[in-house]
């Protein structure tokens, strides 16, 4: 099911990050390849990071007429040695790579939420890890972490999901509090469903759990409890994205950013 577009082309706000690398996961589609994008439009140099070879070469030449550049750099996040290492010498660091199954827990593949809390919360603090050192060396850094709605709510049936975005909350926490006196920001931005080829395939999977027709589940399930009834566009969390990379947010951090269409106001 192909969900349409909702929001015209952003306007981006003016952001500068030239001479400053950027490494972006999850970079060759959806919210990833919005903010690689985004960041090198202000002049970074993005080290994109994707087991995805084909979606990177494709982001790479979108790039091309861009202020910066874009590196792809093929790898997969469970290496967890090469994700450490993938990170040494940036400047900021976007952890956004993902991957979701809905299954009801009893049915859960052990192995696959195994999977899940590896990308999804162990990668990224190796990731952190490699990144600190450079960061903390030259007193400036900015850590982003691609949280969700689900950071700070709970769905049925998404038991890893669910899982890997709350300890990514406390992740980032922590990293703000150590990172503070370094002149180093973290925080999260926490989306609603955006619309991305893995809020898509998500449609088929969720229509079974819950036993209805696919093409009710976007608005009895993904949009039930949102106010603003509509998909998030991946550029809109990329401008957040650059908010909290730019000089305006300076004395934000260990905070979340929320982008849910009022999800969490009830």
């Amino acid at each position: 099911m192909t969900v349409p577009r909702a929001l015209p082309a952003l306007h981006a706000t003016p952001l500068d990050l030239g001479g400053r690398t950027a490494l972006v996961t999850g970079a060759a589609g959806g919210i990833g390849r919005a903010c690689a994008l985004r960041l090198a439009a202000a002049g970074a140099e993005v080290r994109a990071v994707d087991r995805d070879a084909a979606g990177l070469e494709k982001l790479a030449g979108a790039a091309r007429d861009l202020e910066g550049a874009v590196e792809p750099h093929v790898l997969d996040l469970t290496d967890l040695d090469a994700a450490e290492r993938a990170a040494a010498g940036t400047d900021v660091l976007v952890n956004n790579a993902g991957l979701q199954l809905v299954r009801p827990i009893e049915e859960f593949p052990p192995d696959v939420f195994h999977t899940v809390l590896t990308v999804m919360l162990e990668a990224p603090f190796r990731l952190i890890r490699g990144a600190l050192p450079h960061m903390y060396g030259q007193g400036w850094g900015r850590i982003v972490n691609v949280s969700s709605v689900h950071g700070l709510r709970a769905s049925a049936y998404k038991s890893a999901y669910v899982a890997a975005k709350h300890g990514l909350e406390g992740l980032s926490k922590t990293t703000a509090l150590e990172g503070a006196p370094h002149g180093v920001t973290s925080n999260c931005v926490n989306p609603a469903y955006v619309r991305t080829p893995l809020v898509e395939q998500q449609i088929t999977d969720q229509a079974l759990a819950h036993g209805i027709p696919e093409e009710r589940v976007l608005t009895e399930v993904m949009l039930r409890d949102s106010a603003v009834r509509r998909l998030i566009e991946p550029e809109e969390v990329a401008e957040a994205v650059a908010y909290l990379c730019g000089p305006q947010s300076s004395f934000v951090t260990g905070t979340s950013l929320v982008l849910d269409g009022g999800w969490t106001a009830h």
